[in-house]
């Protein structure tokens, strides 16, 4: 069985974790090797300040409060997109407004945004599928106009760019994703990208417990103390030394999944270009980090024929999250602005095919040969 995903492993993790516990002496949070990766962060992206967190959901959570959401604000955001994004601003009161997506790159639909802002509208929450941007000229320029927060959910979006800059530098926060399924993982866990300097100490605090022991162990407080509100959103040093291992080769797993990336996208280019199937679209001002590679097929009932088929034929391929609004819990907590046209529809097309670092030329191709025998 070709599974999905492989969690990444580059073999210098269990060394870098030897070293946290046996030299170090660390293995809570804010050690040696959670300030290393919070380095790499800063110094990949340009952000003004980089934190490791226990996970994306969390890192969404800490700008939520750093954003001060309130019961009865308002945020926008897709509804196609992971729970997590809308349960940080729920467990604050606030209600999410669903916004249709584009059908080509499955992000929301920066000219729909507009018509969602209300007074009660607080944040604007872009989410980058796939690692391929949203339009984030328009989005910031609307959250200027209306005095809006930007929190972009870049949890698939690391060592992508717009632009030429780095998602999750545009808005006020960004968040990252470390779990086991993104291009680099310390199995559970995540970071927050912040612009302003001026928000930085806070989120330090929120992020300690709600302490200022960050600015104890800089030497800036004889003892630190209970200033804030604030949660336990720091990982232990032996996760971020897991995570090291794999920023230290960051552009070597980068190039090994955009070659299975581009592989895939040649191999079926022909099944696409007979209009079988869809293939996924990169805006010419955008790069990507070959985070996922997915088709779409002609619908649901097809794309259920099709995962079926290639379990048959030993290939786990799946679809992806199912829309938020028509979820149980978005119904009861948030509301969809518009009509829904692509959100529902484009999700029921799309499937997901294996792509993790180490998949094989080899596997590529027969995942490859097995969907297009599936068409032909």
């Amino acid at each position: 069985m070709i599974d999905f995903n492989v969690p990444p492993y580059t073999g210098t993790e269990m060394a870098y974790v030897e070293e946290a516990i046996a030299k170090n002496h660390k293995i809570c949070g804010d050690g040696p090797f959670t300030h290393r990766c919070n380095e790499w962060l800063e110094k990949k992206t340009g952000t003004t300040r980089a934190l490791l967190t226990t996970s994306c959901t969390h890192a969404t959570e800490l700008a939520a409060l750093l954003a001060d959401i309130k019961e009865g604000d308002e945020v926008i955001m897709p509804s196609y997109t992971f729970v997590s994004t809308a349960d940080a601003f729920v467990l604050r009161g606030a209600v999410p407004v669903f916004v249709d997506i584009r059908p080509d790159t499955m992000n929301i639909d920066e000219e729909k945004i507009e018509a969602a802002i209300t007074q009660h509208t607080k944040a604007i929450v872009p989410v980058h599928y796939a690692g391929v941007s949203c339009e984030m000229d328009k989005i910031i320029k609307l959250a200027r106009k209306y005095n809006l927060i930007v929190i972009e959910d870049a949890a698939q979006g690391i060592m992508s760019t717009y632009k030429g800059k780095a998602l999750g530098t545009f808005g006020d926060y960004g968040c990252f994703s470390f779990h086991e399924t993104k291009n680099y993982s310390m199995g559970e866990g995540g970071a927050l990208l912040i612009r302003d300097k001026a928000n930085v100490e806070r989120a330090e605090i929120i992020r300690e417990k709600g302490t200022n022991r960050a600015k104890f162990f800089r030497g800036q407080i004889d003892k630190y103390t209970w200033v804030d509100v604030g949660s336990s959103y720091l990982p232990g040093d032996m996760n971020a030394a897991y995570l090291m291992a794999q920023l230290d080769m960051a552009d070597t797993i980068f190039e090994d999944r955009m070659r299975s990336f581009k592989l895939y996208q040649e191999l079926l280019t022909p099944l696409a270009d007979k209009g079988k199937i869809t293939l996924p679209f990169l805006p010419s001002h955008c790069t990507h980090n070959a985070h996922m590679f997915y088709i779409k097929a002609k619908d649901l009932e097809e794309r259920t024929a099709l995962i079926r088929y290639l379990k048959e034929n030993d290939i786990q391929a799946v679809f992806h999250y199912i829309p938020l609004h028509s979820a149980p819990a978005g119904q009861q907590f948030g509301r969809f602005h518009g009509e829904d046209i692509y959100t529902t529809k484009e999700s029921e097309r799309l499937l997901r095919l294996p792509m993790f670092y180490g998949l094989k030329e080899e596997q590529v191709r027969y995942i490859a040969e097995k969907v297009i025998a599936f068409y032909c």
